[in-house]
This record gives structure tokens, sequence and C-alpha cells, in this order.
């Protein structure tokens, strides 16, 4: 314990003071959760290996202590280049991070009018501040949810905050567009989404940066609340360069016959660790769990999932697939938890690994834990190496090795392509994975 105090007090980024700082042009409420989270952050330990859920991610790999508070009042990231990120994405609304701070938002003149909001967290918080107040950090991912989690809840900017109300469809996505080009600094962004009744979208957020020459970390906080049936698709694309360590926080919860679905691809930063949830709180609800991970070099990519079914007559399916190369490692762990009362719980969770190096390891931990006797569940996982057979098949039609491996890339992947509802977010998924592959 004595060490574990030791490295956090050690990490001058993280005080008091700048939390403080955080919340002075803050409303009362505001102020409070942020302290509040901050004493979840000095009470709660460092995760060890000791623990399941962390124990092949050395947390000492995400280097959060080797780096300075970014301050969004120096911020110098580039807005050309933040803003580029999402040139020619169609979109219904559009927002974009450079450093740690929100540059600008678009949304579409008819939503607005039909009362939807999309605004950095900190203007909502003036705005709409008991509608911020009800769901920000309450019913998915509160102050003492986790150490790092608390951390976010204490210091995040570049918040953003998207409701929309009831019955309303909105076609094209929204997209986020979150950039960083300053190494040495960690990045505290948070997202808070909810979905009134019978509500229907997809929102998307992109995560970029340039190869960094320092330690670079990113500490994500994403909540997603799904009232009565509400349709809601959620992607996030992780493509940071080299030096940056990523760790999201990703918790979503579903109402009555609510649809969630959540698409979470890994591509980028040296080390990426997601824990991801999905609590199913009403009947009838459904969420699809879907992950694409391809990793390269010596990346190390950590999920760590969670079904949670708390009421009877839910469904969810996760299905995630990595493909791996040279000397990178992947860990998977999910669990489905099926709640004493429900009965008829329809869950099932999968995980697929391709590896492409005799170097490259993948570690699959899929668990049930069930206290219902009339569900159907089931889990699986395999690990294998390229079939050389089918690489055969496709060289001798006079393909190069190399284009081969990557139709069989492709082809493995389709899988969870297929799966997602948004054709022009597939391409793009598609070109990132085609860039990876070269």
């Amino acid at each position: 314990m004595a060490d574990v105090l030791t490295a956090v007090e050690g990490a001058a980024a993280y005080t008091k003071e700048a939390v403080q700082k955080r919340s002075a042009n803050e409303p009362q409420w505001l102020k409070s959760r942020r302290a509040e989270a901050w004493r979840a952050w000095e009470e709660l330990p460092l995760p060890t290996t000791e623990l399941e859920e962390w124990r092949y991610t050395e947390v000492s790999r995400l280097s959060w202590d080797q780096v300075e508070l970014a301050d969004p009042a120096k911020n110098t990231a580039s807005a050309d280049a933040a803003t580029g990120i999402l040139a020619g994405r169609e979109a219904s609304a559009r927002v974009v991070q450079a450093g740690a701070s929100i540059i600008s938002i678009e949304l579409d003149e008819a939503l607005a009018k039909k009362g939807v909001l999309l605004l950095d967290m900190s203007k909502a918080a003036d705005e709409y501040g008991e509608l911020i107040e009800k769901y920000l950090g309450t019913q998915a991912v509160p102050a003492n949810h986790s150490k790092f989690s608390a951390l976010n809840g204490a210091l995040w900017t570049a918040g953003i905050f998207l409701y929309v109300p009831r019955g309303v469809r909105i076609d094209a996505p929204i997209r986020v567009a979150r950039y960083i080009d300053q190494p040495g600094l960690a990045y505290m962004p948070r997202t808070l989404i909810v979905a009134e009744d019978a509500s229907s979208f997809g929102f998307v957020e992109e995560m970029v940066s340039p190869d960094m020459e320092g330690t670079t970390f990113v500490n994500g906080v994403v909540e997603i609340i799904a009232a009565t049936s509400a349709n809601v698709q959620y992607v996030a694309m992780q493509q940071w360069g080299k030096g940056v360590k990523h760790l999201s926080t990703q918790r979503t919860v579903a109402a009555r016959d609510a649809n969630l679905d959540s698409l979470i691809v890994n591509l980028g930063a040296d080390v990426a660790r997601v824990d991801l949830a999905a609590s199913l709180e009403g009947p009838g609800s459904r969420s699809d769990m879907l992950g694409l991970y391809f990793a390269k070099g010596n990346q190390h990519f950590d999920h760590n999932t969670r079904q949670d079914h708390r009421v009877p007559h839910a469904q969810s399916d996760l299905l995630y697939k990595g493909a791996l190369d040279d000397a990178a490692h992947a860990v998977f762990r999910g669990i489905i938890k099926v709640f004493p009362k429900a009965q008829r719980t329809d869950a099932y969770q999968t995980n697929r690994n391709l590896l492409l190096s005799k170097d490259a390891n993948s570690t699959s931990l899929p668990n049930l834990e069930i206290e219902a006797d009339d569900v159907r569940c089931s889990h699986a996982a395999t690990v294998g190496q390229l079939d050389e057979e089918e690489l055969f098949y496709i060289m001798s039609r006079g393909i190069p090795r190399n284009i081969a491996e990557r139709l069989v890339v492709f082809g493995f992947f389709g899988e969870v392509l297929e799966r997602l509802p948004m054709p022009g977010v597939v391409e793009e998924l598609r070109e990132a994975i085609g860039r990876k592959l070269v």
C-alpha cells in the first residue's frame, strides 16, 4: 500500500488545486461532483495484476504518472488537422476537439428545432444544469466506479453532451473528431449521451493523433443512457499514434425495449485498455457489442467487457475479433453476468483472434456467471494462425502473398462489419484497416 500511495502522491499533474481550477467557473453542483470524484481517486487503490481484470496489463504501462495535465487555456493543437478528420464525412452534426478543448460544434438546424442538444459539456452544465446533473456520473459511471474513471470525473475537459428528445429520428450519424498532437500531456475527454423514449440515431467518435515523440496519456469516459424503445448505435474508432497510452471506461444503460449497440475499434496507440459494460435494465432490451482490433509491432490491447442482465427477457450478443502481427499482444476478458431475477436471458459472447506472426500472442478469457435457471447463454474463444491452404488457394489465382493475407484479414473482419447498420462508417473502417495492413 505504501508504494501505491507514493506513486499517487508523485503524480504532480493531478492535484486538488487542479480540480478546483477546472471547476472555478462551474455551477456548485458540478464543483461538488468533481470534488466527490477527487476523493474517490485519492481513496481507491491503483489496480494491480492481482486483480482478475488487470492480470495481463501492468498499470505502469499506461504511464499515467509521467505526464502533465493538459490545460485548455494553453491549447496549441492544430485546428486544421482536427477539422480535417471529418472532411467529406456524411453527418447530421459535427463536433471537433483539438487538444483539451472543443473548438467547434455544428448541428443541423432542423434537429435543433426538434429539441436535439449537442453542446460542450461545460456550457451544457450552465444552460441545462438540471438535465446534466441528473445523468452525469450517476446512472452509468458514478464517481467511485474505478480509480481512473474517478480521475476523469475530477478533471475532465472537452466534454460532449448529446440529448435526443422523445421520438426524434436522426438518419445521418452524429460525428465527433478528437485530435491531439502535443506529447507529454494527459487528456481527460468525456462523452454523455441521453436518448429519450423511441429516439433513434448513430454516434461516431474518431480519435486521431500523429506519432508522438514523448509519452501521452488519454483517459476517457463514455456514458450512454437509452430510455424506453430508444435505438442507439455508438462507434468509437481509436487511431492514436505511437507514444499514446489509451484508457477508456464505457458504460451503456438500456431501458425497456431499448436497442443499444456499440462497436469499439482499436488500431492505434502503444497500449490501449478498454473497459466496456452494457447494463440491460428493462425487459425487452437488447445490446449488440461489437469489437475490432488490429495490433502490430509491440502494441498491447486489453479489452475488459461485461454484459449485465439485471431483468428478465433481455438479450445481448458480443462479438470481438482481432488480428495480431509482429510481437503484438491482445487480451480479451469478458463476462456475462445474469442476476437472480433475470429469467429468459438470451446472451452470447464470442472472441476470435487471428495471428499473422509466430511472435504475436493472444489471451482470451470468456466467462459466465449465472444466478437464474431459465436462460440461454454461451461463450466461445478461438486463437488461430493464418490458414496456409486458404492462402495457397488465393495465391494460385496469381495474387501475391501480401495481397492474399490482406484479403484473408478483410474476410475475417467482415462478420463484424456486416452487422453495423451504417454503410458509410463501414467503408471508413475498411479504409482504416487497409492502411494498417500496408
